[in-house]
């Protein structure tokens, strides 16, 4: 067992909380996507894309209006 009071433990389990509510995030989007069709899934990955590059490319799609 870890001592809780050591320097920076608080940082750490911060982390791990954020890395875990992250994949919580992906596992429940993946729930909604197995539900979808063909179509539904090509128009989520178009506008995953675009928020991605929104975000962290600077890429044609930052004009792109969906």
């Amino acid at each position: 067992m870890t001592d809780q009071t050591r320097w920076g433990i608080h940082e750490v389990q911060t982390k791990n909380k954020a890395i875990k509510y992250q994949k919580d995030l992906v596992s429940r989007a993946m729930e909604c996507v197995v539900k979808m069709d063909e179509s539904g899934i090509t128009d989520l990955m178009i506008l995953i894309e675009a928020e991605y590059e929104r975000k962290y490319g600077k890429n044609k799609a930052d004009g792109v209006v969906l």
